[in-house]
């Protein structure tokens, strides 16, 4: 049960740091960047999610960020 409400809230930052990247908003979705790499940080160090996934995940929405101009 608890996995679940974390990997639901993994999903929720995620979404809302994409809308944002979508927007073009680059201060609030740095902003939003650092928000969700914390709840990927904290979800793989309880072993909801395994290490590699979370650093892959993140790395992946770091570089969406970079894209934008």
């Amino acid at each position: 049960m608890h996995n679940k409400t974390v990997r639901s809230r993994l999903k929720t930052v995620e979404k809302r740091y994409l809308a944002l990247v979508a927007e073009g908003k680059k201060e609030e979705a740095g902003q939003a960047l650092r928000v969700v790499s914390s709840t990927f940080d904290k979800a793989a160090k309880t072993g909801v999610v395994h290490k590699a996934t979370a650093n892959r995940r993140k790395s992946r929405l770091a570089l969406r960020l970079a894209k934008l101009k």
